[in-house]
């Protein structure tokens, strides 16, 4: 086990970014390593750090400024630079070092809670904060007031030390997440936006909700954006039976598209959903998935490489919760796999098993299943997470049934009197290295030491970009 010296909500939700593939040297593909858990009376003291042997910090690069006093969230990546989400803005960090990432700009925009995507010039993020207008010098107001404002919030990003804000898009109930999908002549990119909890009280949320809004961007006159189309994925009952944890489903929390394979997967609140994305401009609900036994909250998707799997993740307790305890048990605010099966209009989920990081958390630490990326190895399905305070967890779930942790990193709590909201939002892989922002502590870098613990060996530093599964 490593350690070393101490480092110094709304709605939580998911992030953007896309997965890539790796270029493998030839080798013969071994059972995964299990990584080394501590005991429930191994919790790590205060900020420190605790790990796996196969994996190691790199860096951390807090955040100053206006963004120092917002949540951090999401990621997303292009080429050197790695975008930062916060409920204030965004920051871009030249990642080409990765032991030393460099702060290049800060955007200070409040409007939680940041979820940000990107497409060559063009970065996405969502605001699912009531404001009085669309401006990064707008105020909180009541959603109850009809000219209050939420949405997508559009920026030019071809000079990334000064990004140019330069077109504003409102939809239905906000923006609490955002997926991408391009156009196959790559002219156009639409804008899955996700949102729900509508209310009778708010004139743009109204009750049922049960669609997402689709914007359409022509990529070279980002000023033209609109929302063309509404489409209801959940007609008829979207009730849950009483007395089960699951919630109601009224819209959804996140989507991820697969956009070379026409899919996309959602997780939306009661539900899960395969949705055939041929027509960009009309997603079909394929089928959908429901668990009324141990999932609270279908918080977000993703596919395994080959596009046969998806991992749902529970948001149970919303983020806000110590659900990585003794009490909460090994299958609530976990993860599902799912494997899909059949062709077609036929395909359907068939559940699996369930996957729940194997280490017991304090109570004053807030953890629950949350943001991952896929790491695209041949052969083999292998993703990373954030698991809030319960930190960040690379697992292996080639055998669907049998999945199985192969290194871990985590910080220790934030107070060891109370419960204080903090650990990593997300976790995503890209260009051999593991990124995760922090809650509070900002961006950390991370590098697994042994590749070879995923059955092969890879030069880690050539990456193809081959793979075009989209997330938030």
């Amino acid at each position: 086990m490593f350690r070393s010296a101490p480092q110094g909500l709304r709605r939580l939700s998911a992030v953007a970014t896309a997965a890539f593939a790796l270029t493998l040297a030839a080798a013969s593909v071994a059972s995964p390593t299990s990584a080394q858990s501590p005991s429930t009376n191994e919790i790590p003291g205060v900020d420190e750090i605790v790990s796996s042997s196969n994996i190691r910090q790199l860096a951390n690069v807090p955040l100053s400024g206006p963004l120092a006093t917002g949540i951090n969230s999401d990621i997303a990546f292009q080429g050197k630079y790695a975008f930062a989400g916060n409920y204030n803005g965004f920051a871009v960090f030249d990642i080409s070092r990765p032991s030393s990432p460099r702060l290049v700009s800060q955007v200070a925009c409040i409007g939680g809670q940041g979820d940000v995507s990107v497409y060559g010039n063009l970065l996405f993020t969502s605001v699912d904060s009531s404001r009085n207008n669309d401006s990064c010098t707008s105020t909180a107001q009541s959603a109850a007031i009809k000219e209050s404002w939420e949405g997508i919030r559009i920026f030019d990003i071809s000079d990334v030390r000064n990004p140019r804000y330069v077109k504003s898009v409102e939809t239905n109930c906000g923006s609490h997440t955002n997926t991408l999908v391009p156009s196959k002549d790559h002219k156009t990119v639409y804008i899955y936006v996700s949102s729900y909890f509508p209310s009778a009280t708010l004139p743009d949320c109204q009750p049922p909700h049960d669609l997402i809004s689709i914007i359409k961007v022509p990529v070279k006159k980002p000023t033209d954006a609109a929302v063309i189309a509404t489409p209801n994925l959940f007609p008829g009952d979207t009730g849950n039976p009483p007395g089960t944890p699951s919630t109601e489903t009224s819209g959804c929390h996140d989507i991820t598209a697969y956009a070379s394979k026409d899919i996309a997967a959602g997780a939306c609140m009661g539900d899960g959903i395969l949705l055939d994305i041929k027509r960009p401009e009309s997603p079909r609900v394929i089928t959908r998935v429901r668990d009324t036994v141990n999932f609270a909250f279908w918080h977000s998707a993703t596919f395994n490489n080959s596009g046969t799997k998806v991992v749902f993740t529970d948001e149970l307790g919303g983020g806000v919760g110590a659900e990585c305890n003794d009490a909460v048990g090994p299958v609530k605010g976990a993860d599902a796999i799912y494997d899909i099966v059949g062709k077609g209009d036929r395909r359907r989920f068939e559940f699996k098993s369930y996957y729940k990081i194997p280490r017991a958390n304090a109570d004053t630490e807030n953890c629950v299943a949350h943001n991952g990326s896929l790491i695209p190895v041949p052969g083999r399905d292998i993703m990373v997470q954030a698991w809030y305070q319960g930190g960040i967890s690379v697992w292996d779930f080639t055998n669907s049934s049998r999945p199985k942790e192969i290194a871990y990193w985590e910080r220790g709590p934030l107070s060891d009197t109370q419960l204080v909201l903090g650990g990593s939002w997300s976790a995503y892989y890209y260009n051999g290295h593991i990124f995760s922002n922090d809650i509070v502590k900002g961006l950390d870098v991370l590098q697994v030491r042994d590749w070879r613990l995923f059955g092969a060996e890879f030069n880690r530093f050539d990456v193809l970009n081959a793979q075009s599964q989209q997330r938030y």
